[in-house]
């Protein structure tokens, strides 16, 4: 891993948050997501399941986390189970976790090679009611890979076929999408190394640049700030290419007078960041541009103002659309008589903000959370407004990341510019 070492109390402190959602005699088994192959004989870089991540710590292939608050031996009510150490395998892949570095790393004392975890494993289960076995139940889940978490559910199932079996992931969509401090503190230092390239990017920024070339000083920041990496595919849309939400092309040449959408966030201890801003690329907004821009900063605002423990995301939705409308209606985007005769299910201001408001962010961009449940305290939050309109070839969005806390909400992003004065100001230097 590229990012400092992170306090081990944040997995503790997960792993006694999940046993504690468990039922009395149950066993909770967690395993890591598969290497990927890629062509010929390459893989695809290693992704760590973000469960057993978000238990341990951990990021290392042919992994689990075990967890058995009832085992009556107390040496094995919390077990780390790793890939032995191969000699040969580490000539070519690099060196593999030792138990010491696992143990300063999840904080679990008990370490279990792979190899041997077989009889245990079957002593363990014995002693158990109810297994708990790992699924990915987020909403926004699109893949049909039959995943290495669904073959061991099979496997599991077949072996031990009279056990009740528990979803592990109902308990994890309710506790990760609630965050503590100290996760709350990696995902502030992901966002602080988002903010430091935000502000290179716009010393960088200038007609006739190219969207690759910004990608390469965004993924160039990141890793000197010790980043993982992008926390996804960055999008760098100059131009009308800023009204294609998921234009990950970044091919094209910024030309003067244009705006430049930018989506990208830093990953640092498999946290992710997750910003926008939209910038002109000669430096200075003209008055359309300006007019449009604050409306979108209007939104924003407006959303964070009312982004607060109780809300529902659909009442949420609804309330931004109602602003929305007033807005557009005031920048000439739309006119009465279209509001009026809007279809309720397909309404006006949907023409120029055809996506969603808001979305859960931490392990995963797109995390786990409700979107039913009223809102929590300690939830994370992007706020995302955009403008987009086809007639003048201009999108525009401003997304920052937000902390909901009793007593209100904590952008996290607050120190990095967003009003038009900040951001030409900085161009100009």
């Amino acid at each position: 891993m590229k990012y400092l070492p992170l306090n081990p109390e944040l997995f503790k402190k997960n792993r006694e948050r999940f046993v504690k959602a468990m039922k009395r005699d149950s066993i909770a088994i967690f395993v890591s997501n598969d290497e990927m192959p890629a062509n010929g004989d390459a893989l695809y870089p290693f992704k760590q399941n973000s469960d057993l991540f978000w238990l341990s710590g951990i990021i290392q292939e042919d992994s689990m986390v075990i967890l058995f608050p009832d085992n009556p031996d107390p040496k094995y009510r919390e077990v780390l189970v790793l890939v032995r150490p191969n000699e040969l395998k580490e000539k070519w892949d690099g060196r593999r976790l030792r138990v010491k570095e696992a143990q300063d790393i999840s904080g679990i004392k008990t370490i279990v090679w792979l190899d041997s975890i077989e009889s245990f494993l079957q002593q363990w289960i014995h002693l158990a009611d109810n297994i708990y076995l790992d699924s990915n139940e987020n909403d926004r889940k699109a893949s049909l890979l039959r995943t290495r978490e669904y073959r061991f559910i099979d496997e599991i199932k077949q072996k031990y076929p009279l056990h009740q079996f528990e979803r592990a992931a109902k308990i994890l969509k309710n506790l990760r999408s609630i965050k503590t401090s100290l996760e709350i503190e990696v995902l502030q230092k992901a966002i602080d190394i988002t903010d430091n390239t935000f502000r290179r990017l716009l010393k960088f920024i200038r007609p006739g640049v190219m969207e690759y070339e910004i990608e390469a000083e965004l993924y160039h920041s990141f890793l000197s700030q010790r980043a993982t990496g992008p926390a996804y595919s960055s999008i760098i849309a100059s131009g009308d290419r800023a009204r294609t939400l998921h234009y990950i092309s970044n091919n094209q040449e910024c030309r003067n007078g244009e705006l430049i959408l930018m989506d990208f966030g830093a990953e640092y201890g498999g946290y992710c960041a997750d910003l926008t801003r939209t910038v002109p690329v000669n430096g200075k907004f003209t008055r359309r541009q300006k007019i449009v821009y604050n409306a979108c900063l209007h939104l924003h605002n407006y959303a964070k103002s009312i982004l607060k423990p109780g809300i529902t995301i659909a009442d949420y939705t609804d309330k931004v659309g109602e602003e929305a409308t007033q807005q557009f209606l005031k920048i000439g985007l739309l006119k009465k008589t279209e509001v009026k005769n809007e279809n309720p299910d397909n309404r006006a201001y949907r023409k120029y903000l055809y996506h969603g408001i808001s979305h859960h962010l931490g392990i995963d961009v797109h995390d786990l959370g409700t979107r039913t449940e009223p809102i929590k305290a300690g939830m994370v939050f992007t706020i995302e407004p955009g403008i987009y309109i086809q007639e003048e070839q201009m999108g525009i969005r401003i997304e920052n990341n937000v902390w909901i806390t009793k007593n209100g909400n904590d952008d996290l992003m607050k120190n990095i510019p967003i009003t038009v004065d900040e951001i030409e100001g900085l161009m100009k230097k």
